[in-house]
């Protein structure tokens, strides 16, 4: 759980210095880029811890997946971005694929037991 806990830790981080980047560009905030830096670093560390119990694939599709999905939400509510109905047919997509990606991957414990 603990490593559930570390993913959804960077992937808040990484939104939090996605979006922190396209702020301090609309408001030529440099204070704005260093924060990003240290969002975007903080979201590779705890990446990187969580890939110690958690299969790399499924926790890089959640961390980029939800990433681009509230990345771009945000983007739409922040700064008045457009929504088509392409992106949110992608949006959809991501999700999908990441459910499918989350589906197909066996457990260390399945895995122990000859589930393959």
């Amino acid at each position: 759980m603990r490593y559930w806990l570390l993913l959804v830790l960077a992937i808040l981080a990484e939104i939090t210095g996605t979006l922190s980047m396209k702020w301090a560009s609309v408001n030529d905030d440099n204070a704005g880029f260093i924060f990003m830096l240290v969002m975007i670093a903080l979201s590779y560390i705890f990446l990187s811890f969580a890939v110690k119990r958690i299969a790399l694939g499924v926790a890089y599709a959640m961390w980029e997946g939800i990433g681009i999905l509230f990345i771009t939400l945000f983007s739409v509510t922040l700064f008045d971005e457009p929504l088509s109905l392409m992106k949110v047919a992608g949006l959809i997509t991501l999700v999908a694929g990441i459910a499918l990606i989350k589906s197909g991957t066996l457990t260390r414990k399945e895995l122990q037991h000859g589930h393959v």
